[in-house]
């Protein structure tokens, strides 16, 4: 058993010391995996146990404006992260067909470092939407398989910022980094209130469009199966798997959505508006009175982006577009304080 740890401690000093990039070594929780992965654990223990037990006899939070300058806040974040992947290579510097990792001291590869880092960060700070989910009392949105993801997501980034800041897999980040420009404001304008929906017209192509992201990153990364190019090839497998998996669950979830749109509208209408609660998949879920229920919770808690569900009144009459369209989304900004006025119900899946 000696012998074991020793070997484990030896490789370890040597993947620490001698694997990893030496340019991100003082950097802040990059010196070792331990701070990293000790406030994962966390967030998957707060999520699933801590939270929930803490809220259990408190009321549900009001946080309309909060989520407002949250989402507000991650838009501009994300801008600016996008930013900074095109002037630090992306923007005709960099190959898509293959780049490799600049090791150097440059200041374009420096400032590739850099960006890689803040991206990191930016992991954690999703941890919010979690956070507004519990504080909100809405837990059962807070799935395993969102916990999963969200629980995982820093680790991984970690790792790619430890041994590789930079090259083709900061194509992930990129894109990444430009689907949640457009779905933190979605959601900052949604946050706001039923007058400002009219403004979000075109909420109906971001399920096609996150869906697209996928497929651009699974090509993208594995296109290096095909071709010679100096890059780690674990990691263009593991970010190529990692959009082969959320495509897979975007998909399940807008199957499941949209071709049973029509069945689940003509229940909705014929809902005699005086029940206190409904059934969903053998669980009750309490709705005001008047609403019906829009989903049949089929794929409920996958980890990626939700669509929305919107209530519908009983006697046939939409509120704010019923099931008009849906969106994939990245956080529950969309606020349902009380459910026999609000405009919409939002389920979250990211």
């Amino acid at each position: 058993m000696a012998v074991l740890l020793q070997d484990f401690q030896e490789w370890y000093r040597d993947l620490m010391d001698n694997k990893s990039d030496p340019r991100v070594s003082d950097f802040f929780l990059l010196s070792s995996p331990l701070p990293t992965l000790g406030m994962c654990i966390f967030y998957a223990y707060f999520s699933k146990s801590l939270g929930p037990r803490l809220m259990a006899n408190r009321k549900p939070m009001e946080l309309r404006t909060v989520l407002v300058f949250y989402n507000a806040i991650q838009t501009i974040f994300s801008a600016w992260i996008f930013y900074e992947y095109l002037m630090s290579g992306w923007w005709g510097h960099y190959s898509f067909k293959c780049q490799p990792v600049d090791y150097s001291n440059s200041p374009l590869a420096m400032r590739m470092v850099n960006i890689c880092w803040w991206y990191y960060i930016s992991k954690f700070t999703e941890f919010f939407d979690t956070l507004f989910f519990i504080l909100r009392k809405k837990n059962e949105h807070v799935s395993t398989l969102h916990v999963i993801h969200h629980g995982c997501m820093p680790f991984s980034v970690w790792m790619g910022l430890k041994f590789a800041p930079g090259g083709h897999s900061t194509f992930f980040a990129l894109l990444n980094s430009f689907v949640h420009i457009v779905m933190y404001f979605y959601y900052m304008i949604a946050a706001m209130g039923p007058k400002y929906q009219k403004f979000i017209w075109w909420k109906k192509y971001l399920t096609t469009f996150q869906m697209v992201q996928f497929v651009a990153i699974f090509t993208h990364q594995f296109q290096l199966l095909f071709r010679e190019c100096d890059y780690p090839s674990g990691f263009m497998v593991w970010i190529g798997l990692h959009g082969i998996m959320f495509l897979f669950l975007f998909s399940d979830f807008y199957k499941a959505k949209y071709l049973s749109a029509t069945r689940r509208r003509r229940q909705a209408v014929k809902a005699n508006g005086h029940a206190n609660g409904v059934q969903s998949n053998g669980h009750s879920k309490h709705l005001g009175e008047g609403d019906a229920p829009l989903t049949n919770g089929s794929n409920k808690g996958a980890c990626m982006p939700v669509l929305e569900d919107e209530y519908v009144k009983s006697n046939g009459h939409t509120m704010d577009g019923f099931f008009k369209e849906g969106v994939l989304s990245s956080n529950d900004a969309i606020l349902n304080p009380d459910s026999s006025s609000s405009s919409l119900h939002q389920r979250k899946v990211k």
